[in-house]
């Protein structure tokens, strides 16, 4: 049962070609009087033309054209407001005229920017050869760049049999030429000069204790009234968790998918993250953000998604790809009913297609060139280097066209470099540009502070760039993205809290989330009053903070680690959008002395040569920047398995600068020989973590010195040394 009137199956039905032919005399009379009228109606509409894809405006209209290689029919629907139930106008595209190679196209006279627009795609339902067409789901254009129709969108409707046209999304004609961007250019930060904030848009500002506006939390708008803490953080990137539009339907019964990674629209902003309802004023507020950003000197990255889409593996919901060309946009099995799932979310985009290869390039360029993001995060970025059967290629055409591409030329592009369906690429991910999350930095660094053993060698090779993973010596050490933790996991509060994962409230019976965290709760598991485990607690973070700092690379912070965000030991709190999820602004006050250990030691790095040096470091030179490794000897260090203690020397003879930095993950203190210095010099303490603040963390104007040959390191702990000239003597 079709919700519009008129149209190709009204069509069917009078003419006795449908299956519930009609042949009541008034039925038909109406039917015939109904399409004469449709008729009259689109009488002026021109072919179009086969680009661009989308909807583009011009002066006259609007040229509409999407891709379906194997539909036999096409209807264009027009909609007088969002949420119509029925759209006002039904434009039956003609084979002949409105079709170029795979390609439905058409141009409306008198159609502007603002209008609601979906298709219907006819054509098999043959799920046995791959095909999923049905004229009774409404269809979103995969190139719009505005998604309405939330009030009464029903995910449900879109899997179960029948029309869904009242309850489904369509996207709005825009025009993205019209904004000032007052001249704003991208930031081209380069990676040895960044550190990343990995965010959650909504979730930052979204707590009532944020001090935004209760219209703005949560949006676009509310992350600008945030930059100041941003800034003054000393972060020079965001990169925003995916705000690509998503389906926030797609989880469980009585929960909400708040993570984002279930996209519908890869042009459109997320309407959700937006204080303004109206779509142009939706884009406009996204832009607002990033040009705020940039004024600000932070780089604007997205967390992208095109491993997987929202509508899931064969019991999923027809939205847009699978009805306009399942085939194509899809790898299917071997029995072509099903879904290969590489991407642990119920299907995988068959990227490689060279179809799909367009629309995410055109996707990349848009965000660029329209909407002037800085970079990009690719989500299961390995699923981009497989074929169109699955197999993994090896010189993928897609990834070598976004490496190369012209307009991405300026962009940071950062792989996840594995996929769920086994494939890991770490160190091995195609291309020159590409950087990559390193998780053996993630899990070696955990195992290290936590005290296990055979760790030493390990951690050395993270320190110096990974030089393990990545032994290519023209290898940009700061190409390696490191951090502890991320939105995937524990916080790093509960890192240092929890044993085990508590996911319970995700309804799964805590058997989602990863099971090897490499995680130790410093004696109580969760929240505790005894002052000797939070002080242990709070000195592993510095810990942790310490090591992803003064390491090789490029450091990523996790949203709210600065001051002990928790999530109560859930580890996969993607359905959690709620207190569990957001930022609590009053930890910035309660973990104030830990906010200001972080902020030091990112000053402390940018304001240093050694940690913008854009080549790995030697391990010995006397002209270059080098590493000296020690342990409680100079010049020895003990790479045993038993050993869980490291010193290093840091040195850039440009810049005269040198640091000694050392790391005890035992349970006692230990004493270790510092290296002797040139008269005039002398040791000052920069970082020790056993100290309570503010002489955890000293700026070296006002480090105190250190007059001992020797320093003793308490248990897991470390400490940096930088060497100063002792014309002036801070005393402690």
């Amino acid at each position: 049962m079709r919700c519009e009137s008129g149209g190709r199956e009204d069509e069917r039905r009078a003419t006795g070609n449908g299956p519930h032919q009609l042949d009541d005399d008034s039925t038909q009379r109406q039917a015939r009087t109904l399409a004469v009228t449709m008729a009259a109606l689109n009488q002026d509409i021109l072919p179009g033309r086969s680009f661009p894809l989308g909807a583009k405006v011009y002066p006259e209209g609007v040229n509409f054209c999407i891709f379906s290689k194997s539909s036999t029919a096409v209807e264009l629907l027009l909609f007088e407001a969002a949420d119509d139930p029925k759209p006002s106008r039904v434009i039956e595209l003609d084979p002949q005229r409105n079709r170029t190679s795979y390609y439905w196209h058409v141009f409306v006279p008198g159609v502007t920017a603002g209008q609601v627009y979906a298709y219907r795609v006819y054509g098999p339902f043959a799920p046995d050869r791959g095909h999923r067409f049905d004229g009774n789901k409404v269809l979103l254009d995969p190139y719009a760049s505005a998604v309405v129709g939330w009030e009464h969108y029903s995910r449900e409707a879109a899997i179960r049999p029948g029309d869904n046209c009242a309850q489904a999304l369509r996207g709005v004609v825009l025009d993205p030429t019209t904004y000032d961007w007052e001249g704003d250019v991208p930031l081209g930060i380069p990676y040895a000069k960044t550190v990343i904030y990995e965010m959650h848009v909504a979730g930052f500002t979204r707590h009532p204790n944020s001090g935004v506006a209760e219209h703005k939390r949560g949006t676009y708008a509310g992350l600008i009234e945030k930059i100041p803490y941003l800034k003054q953080l000393g972060i020079t990137a965001v990169e925003l968790m995916p705000i690509h539009e998503f389906d926030e339907q797609d989880a469980r019964p009585g929960l909400k998918n708040y993570w984002g990674y279930s996209t519908l629209a890869f042009f459109a902003p997320h309407r959700a993250y937006s204080s303004n309802r109206d779509p142009l004023g939706l884009v406009n507020e996204f832009r607002d953000m990033v040009k705020a950003f940039h004024k600000a000197g932070i780089e604007v990255i997205l967390d992208v998604v095109f491993n997987h889409t929202a509508e899931g593996n064969d019991e999923g919901p027809t939205l847009s790809f699978k009805g306009l060309e399942n085939r194509a946009y899809y790898i299917l099995e071997k029995n072509p009913a099903l879904y290969v799932n590489y991407s642990g979310c119920g299907n995988t985009i068959k990227a490689n297609h060279e179809v799909v290869t367009r629309l995410i390039l055109d996707c990349l360029r848009y965000w660029v060139d329209v909407m002037h993001v800085d970079g990009f995060r690719f989500d299961l970025a390995s699923v981009l280097s497989r074929g169109k059967l699955g197999h993994p290629l090896e010189d993928p055409p897609l990834l070598w066209l976004i490496d190369s591409d012209p307009v991405l030329a300026g962009t940071k592009l950062i792989a996840e470099a594995w996929d769920a369906g086994g494939l890991y690429q770490v160190g091995s991910f195609i291309g020159d540009r590409f950087a990559e999350w390193n998780g053996p930095f993630r899990d070696d660094v955990r195992r290290f502070i936590k005290s296990d053993a055979g760790m030493v060698n390990q951690l050395a090779s993270r320190i110096l760039g990974s030089p393990d993973i990545y032994p290519d010596p023209d290898h940009e050490p700061h190409r390696s993205i490191n951090y502890i933790t991320c939105h995937d996991g524990f916080t790093l509060n509960d890192l240092v809290s929890y044993n085990e994962k508590h996911n319970q409230d995700n309804g799964e019976d805590n058997q989602d989330g990863s099971n090897d965290n490499y995680s130790w709760n410093c004696g109580v598991e969760g929240p505790t009053d005894d002052p000797a485990v939070e002080a242990l607690r709070q000195r592993q973070i510095k810990n942790f903070i310490t090591t992803l700092f003064i390491s090789q690379g490029t450091p990523m912070l996790l949203m709210g680690d600065e001051v002990r965000r928790t999530q109560q030991g859930n580890n996969n709190a993607y359905c959690q959008n709620n207190e569990l999820s957001w930022f609590d602004w009053s930890l910035v006050e309660k973990h104030g002395d830990l906010l200001n250990f972080v902020q030091g030691m990112i000053h402390f790095i940018q304001s240093l040569e050694l940690f913008q040096h854009e080549e790995r470091l030697e391990t010995s030179s006397s002209h270059k920047p080098y590493i000296n490794w020690h342990g409680m000897k100079l010049g020895k260090p003990d790479w045993s398995d038993e050993s869980r203690c490291l010193a290093l020397t840091l040195y850039h003879p440009d810049a005269k600068e040198h640091l000694h930095v050392i790391f005890n993950a035992h349970w006692e203190t230990h004493t270790f020989e510092l290296p002797t210095l040139h008269p005039g010099k002398g040791w000052y303490r920069i970082v020790d973590t056993t100290l309570n603040a503010p002489d955890d963390y000293r700026h070296p104007d006002t480090a105190p010195r250190w007059p001992e040959s020797t320093y003793p390191v308490g248990p897991r702990s470390v400490v940096i040394l930088m060497a100063l000239p002792t014309t002036i003597d801070f005393t402690q």
